[in-house]
């Protein structure tokens, strides 16, 4: 995206493009606000359905479980049965499930039906990049930047979707999730054409046999331990926090509008200065102090430590991104899926074991083990910087843009 405005407006801005490209990326942020949404009012869930913070905190595990395993499964059905119906059978499991999620009377049940949505949210988000990319005006670079504007959008607005609904009932989030994606729904079906078909088909085994390259192996093994982190402060710090709906709300805002921010227009600048290797491994180490402040400090401290750690997740997410795709000679799209198979796993650990640990010592702890995974992912980032330098740090600026168009289902 170098070297070029997408906001210019010429034929490759980011503000004109079809209908077909409004709608997939307006249902992508609603797609990406299913992640957060849960965030502010998991303490009003587990009060309404008399549940422990662990019991609320697998509704993450069992999302970001089937999520990891659905990466398998999406490149095989989109290359059998095109973009366009993989987007829609996304949307509807979403609609389905997220409208049942509020209908639960019991934690189990809708741990149960957020596995559902997990499905639907996979096939959903891994085929819209593509669809946007092959549907835009004027070229690659604006419709890479929309997405990754859409993935920013979404990350803030869950948690303040969450809030606004939740204050009334924590069930209000789900029926509005579920009516706002049957919108999305309509809005692709009306407006977005089939589009072309990979000219040949991927197995369910290809991203598994494409982490058996190196570098691509230890991006995945690095991102596995980030998201560990990540997912540390997305799913546990609200009950740390113990503010009401709204409040949660506003500070998971202000974290996901600095996470899109230095994801879309701090992290390229910095890579193209100092290298994606050098960004990665001094935002990995930065995120691990803000862990540990936001473990020890007072609760001010706890609210913007919380906050800032967007900036650090933004960044990652950008160059991990990239990494995944540059670093091995395997189709984006096989290994995209590869990378996010593994990765994911970590996501569904991390809201699980956090507020176990804390059971088992006190709540200071989940945090030094969020801090510990985040070190041990830059030193592998360090240890293989040999195998991820090549493509890394020697990413033309054509290249990296190129590479931008990746699977990213956070």
């Amino acid at each position: 995206m170098q070297g070029e405005d997408p906001f210019d407006q010429g034929a490759g801005s980011i503000l004109r493009q079809p209908k077909a490209v409004w709608a997939t990326a307006g249902a992508s942020v609603v797609a990406f606000m299913g992640i957060g949404l849960v965030d502010p009012i998991l303490p009003s869930i587990a009060k309404g359905l008399e549940a422990t913070p662990s019991q609320v905190s697998l509704l993450f595990t069992s999302y970001f479980l089937i999520t990891a395993v659905a990466m398998l499964v999406t490149g095989f059905v989109s290359s059998r049965i095109g973009g366009r119906k993989t987007l829609l059978a996304g949307l509807a499991l979403v609609v389905v499930f997220a409208a049942l999620s509020g209908t639960s009377s019991s934690v189990a049940e809708l741990v149960g039906f957020r596995a559902g949505w997990g499905l639907g949210n996979a096939l959903f988000v891994s085929t819209a990049l593509a669809v946007i990319v092959g549907a835009a005006a004027g070229g690659s670079a604006a419709a890479i930047l929309l997405y990754e504007s859409a993935l920013g959008l979404g990350m803030a607005c869950g948690p303040l979707l969450g809030a606004l609904l939740g204050d009334a009932s924590w069930r209000y989030p789900f029926f509005g999730t579920a009516a706002l994606m049957a919108i999305g729904f309509i809005c692709i079906t009306l407006f977005l054409k089939e589009q072309p078909r990979p000219a040949g088909r991927t197995s369910l085994l290809d991203p598994i046999k494409a982490l058996g390259h190196g570098g691509l192996a230890s991006v995945a093994t690095s991102a596995f331990f980030y998201n560990y982190a990540f997912f540390t402060i997305l799913a546990f710090t609200p009950f740390v926090l113990d503010m009401t709906p709204y409040k949660s709300g506003a500070v998971f805002f202000a974290w996901g509008l600095l996470l899109a921010v230095f994801s879309v227009l701090v992290a390229p600048r910095l890579q193209k200065r100092f290298g994606s290797l050098k960004v990665l491994g001094a935002s990995l180490v930065l995120l691990a102090a803000d862990l540990l402040v936001l473990g020890y400090g007072n609760h001010t401290a706890a609210i913007v430590c919380t906050v800032v750690s967007g900036a650090f997740i933004g960044m990652n997410n950008t160059v991990y991104t990239e990494l995944a795709l540059g670093v091995s000679d395997a189709p984006r799209p096989v290994a995209s899926a590869g990378y996010n198979f593994v990765r994911w796993f970590a996501a569904a650990a991390a809201p699980y074991l956090a507020p176990k640990i804390e059971e088992w010592s006190d709540i200071h702890i989940p945090f030094v083990v969020a801090a510990i995974t985040a070190v041990v992912g830059a030193i592998v980032v360090w240890i293989r910087r040999a195998a991820l330098t090549h493509d890394a740090e020697e990413l033309e600026p054509k290249h990296a843009t190129e590479d931008g168009i990746t699977v990213f289902a956070d």
